[in-house]
């Protein structure tokens, strides 16, 4: 019989060491360590082997260009933040929290009229369930396996059996290796599984995607050293009470990182939001004060959202500032210069601001329509429906100006609005150009008059 020997694992990176440590010596985080049973006699065996040729080094000039088609997944939502489409040979990592949709996306994905074999494996739903799933959302691809599977070495048989282009794992954090004794979802496990599944993508260039738990505190569970292996890593936001969910990508060898897929989850499963100025501005037929449109990008996207603002007097001594899906740093530097340079007296009152839709900005062109909708909410006095602004705002009062603001002009051009105001100090934007009126401001009481004259 074989000696069964245990050894420690940092949760953190994966640092391996005989014995438990308080502070790891790889990335310096303390009581990371936890005890692992391994199996060191068993003699290595690589549960996916291809036959090919021995790597040599070749001078870079010499490396000849071949031509990547990427593959349509005939969902733009996901094709947008992938980079274009899905890389052959790619390894991508699916995370979010339990209940968002990841395993209905991506069975959506794989049942939809894709021109693809796809091999669907799970460790958390039984056949029948999943077909269950899949005639809710709508069968169309008769390509589409199911494998009920946990075992590494049984879904690389099945795999060589199918030969599938495109292969899901439902989920990493269930797969086990028996090269390894320590039980499905250690940190052994999950970065021996996701090694092997890592090497298969590589050498037979099917692309992968392995759909990944996280933690309470919102990071991925396993070794940190997971999200360096992987090619992609896509983040599924949203609340569980709203129908909304935000695709993002937070890693992509391929692509950009600033793309965002947008969904909306009805009865037959997400539907995609091609146009999501719609779903981010209300359609009240009241006017409201506190209530401004701001023109944003998300990565290559131009849209349109609303800014919600609440000011009023500080009850309780010490004055509140709360702020959702908005910087709160950004939202006190705001306040500070409406109250130096414009005079705005808003130091003993409560400031609230709300992006709508649930969606977190970071743009820094949404700054007028906050500034905006504060100073309506502070007046009690609406600003215009048709009315959308898209600038920056510098310490001095000064509105600044934004890159791409001809694609943020056209957005609001297509949805209707009259005005857009922007900074006068962006160059090569003409009123002849657009069909929507053009207020250019260079400071923030230019805008007021603006908006409230």
């Amino acid at each position: 019989m074989a000696k069964v020997k245990s050894a420690y694992f940092c949760q953190n990176c994966g640092y391996e060491t005989p014995k438990w440590l308080g502070k790891c010596p790889s990335c310096n985080e303390w009581n990371t360590f936890v005890e692992e049973v391994i199996e060191k006699n068993i003699p290595s065996v690589v549960a996916f082997s291809s036959s090919t040729r021995n790597s040599k080094p070749h001078a870079i000039h010499t490396i000849e260009n071949q031509e990547t088609q990427r593959i349509d997944l005939r969902d733009n939502e996901l094709n947008r933040v992938l980079g274009g489409g899905l890389v052959p040979g790619s390894l991508i990592l699916f995370g979010g929290e339990p209940g968002i949709g990841k395993s209905t996306l991506l069975l959506q994905m794989a049942i939809t009229d894709l021109h693809q074999k796809v091999l669907y494996v799970s460790g958390e739903e039984s056949e029948q369930q999943i077909k269950m799933r899949g005639e809710r959302i709508g069968l169309k691809n008769h390509n589409c396996f199911i494998l009920t599977e946990t075992n590494i070495q049984h879904i690389f048989t099945q795999a060589e059996e199918v030969q599938p282009e495109i292969l899901i794992i439902d989920s990493i954090q269930t797969l086990y290796s028996s090269q390894i004794e320590s039980s499905p979802g250690s940190i052994s496990q999950v970065r021996e599984c996701t090694a092997q599944l890592l090497r298969y993508a590589k050498q037979t260039g099917v692309p992968v995607f392995l759909i990944g738990h996280i933690t309470k505190e919102g990071s991925l569970a396993g070794p940190k050293v997971l999200e360096h292996m992987v090619d992609a890593v896509l983040q599924f936001e949203g609340d569980r009470n709203h129908v909304y969910r935000l695709l993002r990508s937070i890693k992509n060898r391929f692509g950009s990182t600033n793309e965002l897929g947008i969904y909306e989850m009805i009865g037959s499963g997400l539907r995609q939001v091609e146009n999501p100025s719609e779903i981010l501005i209300a359609t009240t037929d009241q006017q409201l004060s506190g209530i401004s449109i701001a023109a944003t990008l998300e990565g290559m996207r131009p849209m349109l959202i609303e800014v919600q603002a609440l000011v009023s007097t500080a009850a309780y001594g010490t004055p509140q500032r709360s702020s959702t899906g908005y910087d709160a740093k950004r939202l006190n530097m705001l306040l500070a210069v409406m109250e130096k340079r414009c005079g705005f007296k808003l130091a003993a009152k409560d400031v609230f601001l709300n992006i709508a839709g649930g969606i977190k900005v970071d743009d820094p062109a949404i700054d007028l329509a906050v500034v905006a909708a504060v100073l309506s909410s502070n007046a009690d006095i609406s600003i215009s429906k048709s009315i959308a602004l898209s600038a920056e705002v510098g310490l001095s009062g000064e509105v600044r100006p934004v890159n791409r603001v001809d694609q943020r002009i056209a957005e609001a051009e297509k949805l209707g609005f009259e005005k857009i105001i922007i900074s006068k100090y962006n160059k090569g934007i003409q009123q002849k150009n657009y069909k929507i009126e053009l207020v250019q401001c260079g400071r923030i009481d230019e805008v007021v008059r603006a908006l409230f004259s």
